[in-house]
């Protein structure tokens, strides 16, 4: 065990290695990320994701998904994510396969002041463990960490995306997938199951089911799990009154990707009033759907507590200050004509995308801005034209009411243009951002107020 003394010393290095990302969709923006589990410690929102990466040399599956280790982020107010670094690796686990890149998607629960990270792997030891995907765990004294792993996996496991859940009596379950979908109660120490396993009765046959992600709201328990149903997975749900189940199938909770990612891994928590749905796609990496980016956006319910189909967004959630970078690529809505979405660097998609506005029927809409109450005096546009134009900043509409005029110089460099503000809008704002006139292309980066 470590000394009090070093674990603190150690968390302040966590700390002072925190960075903070400003997001929308896709909500992590340094790396790929996929399989969130959301969960709310305190008055802040943690995500556990697993981390893709690219395979390296030598990996025996390069076009296989491929991870090595796990990081931890946190908010307080869904817009800006702070990394709190890796908590858990491969090589740094006592049971793992140290160059298996088998850490698939994880899950977190705190318990008595106790923080349970849960991750599945491939074990080195095949022989007194078994051979296939089991699951193990790293506890810690808070949500980023530092984890201590447990030197074995969990006994009587086997598979892969641990779910854990606390009902309200206190009883732990523990979920978990292998093309079925299992569960069982968990001991008081989180370490060790307390019943047999069970296969969890009225789920789909058909297709592959994993992901298992179980809540509870009003006296229903949600199972909500990914499931092949055609050819790639869409998200679903069945309800029981028991955590074990027999589950009664419901219906879908989010539609098969229109783009084609074959996977899709959720979680699904309430904060302050609000139920929001995390989930990943591969915003990052389009023509590779094994290095994805985690999402989240609003969920709601029916009066018969029947969840309502979640439509992913780009803008996804959170207020966005309009003292910091708008990144208006990430849009509510966008014209038929007139305006496109691209990468900024195909060769580097981590530097984001950038709106390119051609038309005067162009538009892009991007909801919830916040101008506080103090008058802002300017506006700055990072832009770039080879033509030069004018674009439109309103409120109220792509018609509505004009609050700057930016003009933008012919260069094929980036500018950053600053403009006065003309009638100045207090509060939560809805943006449109449109371009003057026909002949011109006008591309944009970000805008900020001052």
């Amino acid at each position: 065990m470590k000394s009090p003394k070093i674990t603190t010393i150690f968390s302040t290095i966590l700390v002072l290695m925190a960075y903070v990302v400003v997001a929308q969709n896709p909500i992590i923006r340094n790396q790929y990320s996929a399989d969130p589990s959301a969960r709310v410690f305190g008055d802040r929102v943690y995500v556990y994701p697993s981390h893709d990466i690219l395979a390296p040399e030598g990996v025996a599956r390069k076009d296989w998904f491929c991870m090595e280790d796990y990081h931890v982020f946190s908010s307080e107010n869904l817009t800006d994510w702070t990394d709190h670094g890796m908590i858990v690796q491969q090589n740094k686990v006592p049971w793992v396969l140290p160059n298996s890149y088998s850490m698939w998607a994880p899950d977190c629960i705190e318990r008595n002041g106790k923080y349970y990270f849960y991750f599945p792997s491939t074990p080195k030891d095949t022989i007194g463990i078994g051979k296939g995907f089991t699951i193990g765990v790293a506890v810690a004294d808070t949500p980023a960490g530092p984890f201590l792993p447990e030197k074995n996996p969990i006994k009587g496991v086997r598979g892969i995306d641990p779910n854990v859940f606390i009902d309200k009596d206190g009883q732990a379950y523990l979920y978990w997938s292998s093309r079925d979908i299992f569960g069982a109660k968990l001991k008081e120490n989180m370490l060790e199951l307390d019943s047999e396993v069970k296969t969890l009765a009225n789920l789909p046959s058909k297709g592959l089911k994993e992901g298992p992600y179980v809540f509870e709201r009003n006296g229903i328990y949600y199972m909500t799990y990914p499931h092949v149903e055609n050819k790639i997975e869409r998200l679903e749900y069945a309800i029981s009154d028991n955590p074990l189940g027999p589950f009664k199938v419901m219906g879908v909770i989010m539609d098969e990707s229109p783009t084609g990612c074959w996977t899709n891994h959720h979680s699904i928590i309430a904060f302050k009033n609000q139920w929001y749905l995390f989930y990943h796609h591969n915003d990052y990496s389009p023509t590779f759907d094994k290095a994805r980016s985690i999402r989240a956006d609003s969920l709601s319910f029916n009066s018969d507590g029947t969840i309502k189909k979640v439509i992913p967004t780009l803008r996804g959630i959170g207020i966005t200050n309009a003292l910091k970078e708008i990144q208006i690529d990430r849009y509510s809505k966008i014209s038929e004509k007139g305006a496109s979405i691209v990468f900024i660097d195909p060769l580097d998609s981590f530097k984001g995308w950038k709106t390119v506005l051609n038309s005067s029927e162009g538009w892009i809409q991007y909801d919830a801005v916040d101008f506080g109450k103090k008058a802002l005096k300017s506006v700055i546009v990072k832009a770039m034209s080879s033509t030069g134009g004018v674009l439109q900043i309103r409120t109220k509409g792509e018609n509505g009411e004009l609050i700057a005029e930016v003009k933008i110089p012919e260069s094929t460099d980036w500018k950053e243009i600053k403009v006065p503000v003309t009638k100045f809008k207090k509060g939560i704002q809805n943006l449109y951002v449109t371009l003057e006139e026909n002949n011109k292309e006008v591309e944009v980066d970000w805008i900020r107020f001052k």
